[in-house]
């Protein structure tokens, strides 16, 4: 596995599939998570969907890159009223255990319970409307 900089410490190294560890990312589970993107989306995959599933098994962010660049920019810059009066913002102290959002480690690890959680339900709900149509057919 590459290592990255923008990666999330917490999943330096180790996949967990419902809490239990499984090592470092293989080719297919990069193409079964791509595969269930896809489900999800309702096509087959595309680069996209590998794209995103890399990320999400890489501890990257699940956000586009490009749409993560656009969400970088503080949203004082992005519509400014009165040009050229910039203010001042006092110096933050960043901790060691928050993330570039500010989240602690326990609230990194409950975001990312909810992102899985909510995959699996997707996923669950794609299958089932999939086999219903095969039913129904």
């Amino acid at each position: 596995m590459m290592q990255s900089t923008n990666r999330n410490p917490l999943n330096t190294g180790v996949m967990t599939v419902n809490s239990e560890e499984v090592g470092e990312i293989s080719a297919e589970m990069l193409e079964e998570r791509a595969n269930e993107l896809a489900l999800i989306a309702g096509h087959a995959a595309t680069e996209a969907e590998y794209e995103q599933a890399r990320r999400e098994l890489t501890g990257g962010s699940a956000m586009d890159p490009h749409q993560a660049l656009l969400e970088s920019v503080p949203e004082t810059q992005r519509w400014d009223p009165v040009p050229g009066s910039s203010g001042i913002q006092a110096p933050e102290s960043a901790s060691e255990d928050e993330s570039e959002e500010g989240l602690s480690e326990s609230a990194q690890l409950y975001e990312e319970g909810v992102r899985e959680a909510e995959h699996d339900q997707m996923l669950q709900a794609a299958l089932l409307a999939k086999n219903k149509d095969l039913l129904t057919r």
